[in-house]
Parts: C-alpha cells; sequence; structure tokens
C-alpha cells in the first residue's frame, strides 16, 4: 500500500504559493471534443499557473499502436517540464477544469518520471474559484527554464498482453463510462466493448458532487466492493490511458497500488485480433 499525498486544498495552495518556495502549478485543461484549452486557460486561470497542453506535451503522435495518447518519449517530457519552469526537487500542484481527470495524466507522467511530490489540487479550478480566490487572465511570458532531470520506472506500467494477463489473474478496471464499457455507444474508438475479464469501474464515481475525491474509506469500499481486496495484481484502462490515470490517484487514495495499461482500450481496439467483450459482465 502506498501512503504518497495525492492531493493538496485549496487552502494549502493559496499558503503554498505565498511561501519562500512556491510548487509550480500546471493547469491541464482538456476534454474530448473540446480543443480550447489554451482559450480557457487565457481567460482565467490562478495566478503563476502554467498551461500544459495534453495532446502535444502529455502524449506523443496517436498511432494504432500506442492508442489515441501513447505516453510521451522521456526526453520530450524533460523538454516540456523545463519549458514549464519545473526545478528539480519542486513540488507540482496539477488541476484542471473537469474534476481534474485530464490533469491526472500529468500527476501519474510525472510521478513515472522520478518527480517525488506531485499532488492534484482536491477539487480542481472549481474549488479554487469557488473559495472566492483571485484568477488572472491573459497569456504570461514563458517561464524561466527549469532544470528538471526525469527518468522512468516511477510508477507500474503495462501493454495489452500484461493486461489480458491482469484481466485473468488479477483485477482489470475499466475506468470509462458505463455505456462504453457495455459496447452499447463507442464515440472514439475502433471497435465497441471491453477487454474480456475487465471490471466496469467509472472514472466519475471517484468524485464527490462538489469535484474533490471522495474520502479514501469511501474509495476503499468502492474498489473492495470490486473486487480489489481479494486481487493479488490491479490493472486501470479506460479510452486512451488519460482518466484511467485519475482511477490509480483514486486507488492510490484507497491504499492500493496499480498498473496504468497506458495504450487503452484506443490501442486494444486497433488490434483486430485482440477479443472485445459487450454487455454489462466481465467475460
Amino acid at each position: 500500500m502506498s501512503n504518497t499525498r495525492v492531493t493538496t486544498t485549496v487552502p494549502e495552495l493559496r499558503d503554498a504559493l505565498a511561501s519562500e518556495q512556491p510548487p509550480l502549478v500546471l493547469d491541464v485543461r482538456w476534454a474530448l471534443g473540446d480543443p480550447y484549452g489554451r482559450d480557457h486557460y487565457a481567460d482565467a486561470h490562478i495566478p503563476g499557473a502554467v498551461y500544459v497542453d495534453l495532446d502535444t506535451e502529455l502524449a506523443a503522435p496517436p498511432s494504432p499502436e500506442g492508442g489515441r495518447h501513447p505516453l510521451p518519449e522521456i526526453g520530450a517530457l524533460q523538454s516540456a517540464a523545463r519549458g514549464w519552469g519545473l526545478r528539480q526537487g519542486q513540488a507540482v500542484v496539477v488541476h484542471d477544469d473537469l474534476g481534474n481527470t485530464a490533469a491526472a495524466r500529468a500527476w501519474w507522467l510525472l510521478r513515472y518520471a522520478g518527480v517525488a511530490d506531485v499532488t492534484f489540487l482536491d477539487g480542481a479550478l472549481g474549488a479554487w474559484r469557488a473559495a472566492g480566490l483571485p484568477l488572472e487572465s491573459g497569456v504570461p511570458a514563458d517561464p524561466e527554464p527549469g532544470d528538471v532531470v526525469l527518468g522512468t520506472g516511477g510508477l507500474p506500467l503495462t501493454d495489452a498482453d500484461g493486461a489480458a494477463e491482469l484481466a485473468r489473474e488479477g483485477l482489470l478496471l475499466d475506468a470509462r463510462a458505463g455505456e462504453r464499457y457495455r459496447g452499447e455507444v463507442e464515440p472514439v474508438d475502433p471497435r465497441a466493448g471491453h477487454i474480456p475479464g475487465a471490471v466496469s469501474a467509472p472514472t466519475g464515481e471517484n468524485l464527490a458532487a462538489d469535484g474533490t475525491f471522495l474520502s479514501p474509506e469511501l474509495l476503499r469500499k468502492r474498489f473492495a466492493d470490486r473486487g480489489a481486496d481479494d486481487a493479488s495484481r490491479i490493472g486501470v484502462y479506460c479510452g486512451s490511458g488519460v482518466t484511467a490515470a485519475h482511477q490509480i490517484a483514486a486507488l492510490t487514495l484507497a491504499g492500493y497500488e496499480a498498473t496504468l495499461f497506458a495504450g487503452s482500450w484506443s490501442a486494444w481496439s486497433a488490434d483486430p485480433t485482440r477479443p472485445a467483450a459487450t454487455g454489462p459482465h466481465p467475460s
């Protein structure tokens, strides 16, 4: 089990930004079908926050093998992170305006790359707004380049073969909406359905009504009810490996360790040799 800190509250971030060693705040506004994250950032963002483009900085170009959002090469991620101004040893707080489901890719990638202190702004930008704290508009000048050095292996990762094995021998959670898991709709990927043996666990159910994570106790029950306590290993996938990272954060809060299948359904469904199951049950 992991006791790694996952979230930062709005008051904690407010105080940290006024300290002598403020964290780097990353604004990762992105949503499927909404390509205007940078414009939303320019309209209003937390003072000092740096905009991060999920499609170009937190993912490699799409491919059938890698899916819609393959993980970037570590050298490219390091270059991007230095461009954000990230310094070696600096804390990072990530957020979006959608329950942190997109910002989760930045959280997972930076932890995978060895950044020790990466947390979510719990409640995302909505919580900052609700607290009446200041926002600024416009696009600021580029930050002073950072010097962070990134690596790999800080979090577990698997491929399609590993995901199939997890579905057979451990617990593989499907973090997409239930109707996509059941194969009733498929808006973006080549085929509908789910990986045979995977259990439905929609990412949205990790959150309370105000967009904050559920308590660790409620998350523990949520995942235990899906078999987490009996599983030797846990894996997660979604459509393209983005919201699955949010599920891994929720599992971390609940005291579990989980592996990401980064290619997720977008890569699995693009391979005609991979089977697909439909309906409400795993197989």
